[in-house]
């Protein structure tokens, strides 16, 4: 069997990301509270995680940032996904499906 791969977790907040900006250009703060709302309240990610994954996947050229002004006038990045990124989430999407599969099979085993 081969080596489990430690980046699930981090593959899954790439997906969660890379899904939000699908549905337009976002900051930080309104990427974190979209999944935390979208999720139910049930998914909540941390500036620690947030950033440094938003940081990778735009040097991954994912996603492209740029200085505007947040609604409560703030300067802030707002962040896009590319074309790569598109291309991207349609793998991370195939991998999540294959994986969500395989834990529901072992979980109905008897």
């Amino acid at each position: 069997m081969g080596k489990a791969k430690p980046d699930v977790l981090q593959g899954t907040l790439d997906l969660l990301i890379l899904k939000t900006l699908s549905h337009g250009r976002q900051h930080g703060y309104g990427i974190a509270i979209h999944i935390q709302r979208v999720s139910g309240e049930v998914l909540r990610v941390e500036e620690g995680s947030l950033y440094p994954a938003l940081h990778r996947i735009e040097q991954d050229g994912w996603i492209r940032a740029a200085w505007g002004l947040s609604e409560n006038n703030r300067r802030a990045r707002f962040y896009e996904i590319t074309a790569a990124g598109r291309r991207q989430l349609a793998l991370e999407e195939k991998k999540w499906s294959k994986l969500t599969s395989g834990v529901a099979r072992m979980l109905r085993f008897a």
